[in-house]
């Protein structure tokens, strides 16, 4: 199911060449200031035209169809609705049949019986988290002074970002990257053992955004390179700071006070303009595949933004089960 959240809940709708895309966001308090204006900044970062990205552009005009009256939440659930208008959908016709390598393509048809709408990959496109950020709007309202920063820190394994998407760009081809994020200012005790661990709470949010291929908390894989003695952080006063943080702000599930550090994969875009290989499943051959449309040459561009967002909607959540 498309939703998310035991507090703060959230469904996801649309299609990337449908009639539009959006969410309803459903436990957001009554009384919570929310206007068209408030959506203007994150959805500008999120969007498309700098170099790396795909050519498409849309306005991407959040339309608040229910939940808010008089600039206020009412605390009936808020619908937000983004209207398609630059769509190119005969673009996509090759996929009835011949499916892109590492896209969804062949699952979504075997999945939903053909039906699926495969247009710029339908519900399973990039597009869809304008959902994604629209929410985490509304989420940084209610979780006040709580501060989330995400940065692209690596592209194609190298620092020199500017340098690997222009690479990629030239040769056709795509590129993946290394998204920090960084939560500031959280209480201490937010999250629960086990199934509800902060870690848990994030990382499913945070695999809600396409393309995302693994996280790591904290020191993360490189912390089985190294002893006890030394990835224990030392308690330093009795607020719970330590002196390193190698656990990523977390301890058994829950919050220590310390930030939360964690690091997100985000795989290279699965359209690309080389040509490719792939199986037709009418023709039972294997044939080449030169992919049309408009697509990201390295999608980790954006996604800071939908990351600090997502993560915003897990932290909202974790909040208002206090």
């Amino acid at each position: 199911m498309n939703q998310f959240g035991k507090n703060f809940r959230l469904s996801i709708f649309g299609e990337s060449h449908g009639n539009g895309v959006g969410v309803i966001v459903d436990g957001c308090p009554s009384g919570t200031p929310l206007v068209v204006d408030d959506f203007e900044s994150d959805l500008l970062r999120r969007k498309s035209g700098a170099k790396g990205t795909t050519p498409r552009i849309e306005a991407d005009k959040p339309k608040l169809m229910s939940g808010v009256f008089n600039d206020f939440t009412t605390g009936a659930p808020i619908t937000i609705f983004f209207e398609n208008t630059n769509t190119k959908s005969g673009d996509y016709e090759f996929l009835k049949h011949t499916p892109r390598p590492g896209h969804a393509d062949f699952v979504a048809s075997k999945k939903f019986g053909g039906f699926s709408d495969y247009r710029g990959g339908g519900h399973f496109s990039g597009r869809i988290t304008l959902g994604l950020v629209s929410a985490g709007v509304i989420a940084k309202k209610i979780i006040g002074q709580i501060k989330i920063e995400a940065k692209l820190i690596e592209v194609g394994g190298s620092k020199n970002i500017e340098a690997m998407v222009e690479k990629a760009i030239t040769e056709g081809d795509s590129v993946g990257g290394l998204v920090e994020c960084r939560i500031s200012n959280l209480p201490i005790g937010l999250g629960e053992p086990f199934f509800d661990s902060v870690e848990s709470v994030i990382s499913h949010m945070v695999f809600s955004i396409p393309s995302i291929k693994g996280v790591e908390f904290g020191s993360g894989f490189s912390s089985t390179k190294m002893f006890g003695s030394e990835h224990n952080d030392l308690f330093v006063d009795d607020n719970g700071k330590t002196k390193t943080n190698f656990a990523g702000g977390i301890n058994g599930g829950i919050t220590n006070g310390n930030d939360v550090i964690f690091r997100v994969a985000v795989k290279p875009t699965s359209s690309i303009s080389k040509t490719q290989k792939t199986f037709n499943m009418e023709t039972k051959k294997i044939e080449e595949l030169n992919i049309l449309g408009r697509h990201d040459a390295c999608i980790a561009l954006r996604v800071p933004v939908v990351l600090e967002n997502a993560v915003a909607c897990a932290v909202a959540d974790l909040m208002l089960s206090l």
